[in-house]
């Protein structure tokens, strides 16, 4: 398994190469929206399932389980991100929720990756030392809830990455697993990201799936029915029907 150091590494590397920098939170959605060769499904999987990804020459697929909170959804396409630019052996994976467990060593580096991309190393270093003002093992749940809402990472995903950095023991982190919402909610910020997609919205397709339809339909190569199929295939009946109009956008 890669160390520590070249896995931090990468992350910043892959961070570049989306435009963005080495230290500052990112809008991963936002980010994988603006690349042209990606594929993200939202779907409803079973519980023990965070996503999972497909690659061939032509396509990469990230799949990712709605029902999970909006932050282990970004920490889950960080994960499959690392797979699809950094592990060249595979065709598929599907990957597990529970960072605890016995892993192999591409998930454990998947993992690590979805963690350091999201809140490099030397960054999370410095909003600790310099904007919480704390030191190792002196970290409470204020600071734990202030350091999740600016990484937009899940609270199983913060306590894994605290303990294994050496900022807080098993046993202080284990008390913290609960009542996470209401510790948020008491410092003033909303439950956005403890909680999951909601059902209406679980099933949808964004990226490359979506705008090559929309390309070979513009090119005359399928007929409007066959259009919409495909859109309907990738739970994109929005487009299809239209949206709704107590949904539609404001001009402010």
């Amino acid at each position: 398994m890669k160390e520590k150091i070249e896995i931090n590494g990468e992350a910043i590397s892959l961070r570049k190469n989306f435009g963005e920098d080495s230290h500052s939170p990112i809008d991963i959605f936002s980010l994988l929206h603006n690349n042209d060769d990606l594929t993200m499904v939202f779907y409803p999987m079973s519980s023990q399932m965070s996503g999972m990804c497909i690659k061939d020459r032509r396509n990469k697929i990230i799949g990712i389980n709605s029902t999970s909170t909006y932050g282990r959804q970004r920490f889950t396409i960080a994960h499959e991100l690392y797979h699809l630019f950094f592990h060249e052996d595979y065709k598929s994976i599907v990957c597990s929720k529970d960072l605890e467990i016995n892993k192999d060593p591409q998930e454990k580096e998947a993992d690590l990756f979805a963690s350091y991309f999201l809140a490099p190393y030397e960054s999370l270093t410095d909003f600790i030392k310099n904007k919480l003002k704390k030191e190792k093992l002196y970290l409470e749940i204020g600071d734990v809830v202030k350091i999740e809402q600016y990484y937009g990472l899940s609270r199983q995903a913060t306590l894994w990455r605290l303990v294994n950095d050496g900022y807080l023991t098993h046993e202080t982190a284990n008390a913290m697993k609960k009542g996470i919402i209401a510790s948020a909610i008491k410092l003033g910020y909303d439950d956005k990201l403890y909680i999951p997609t909601p059902e209406d919205k679980q099933y949808a397709t964004f990226g490359k799936y979506i705008k090559l339809a929309d390309q070979i339909k513009s090119k005359g190569l399928i007929s409007t029915g066959k259009y919409e199929e495909i859109l309907l295939n990738g739970f994109r009946g929005d487009i299809v029907y239209g949206h709704n109009e107590q949904e539609e956008e404001n001009y402010d």
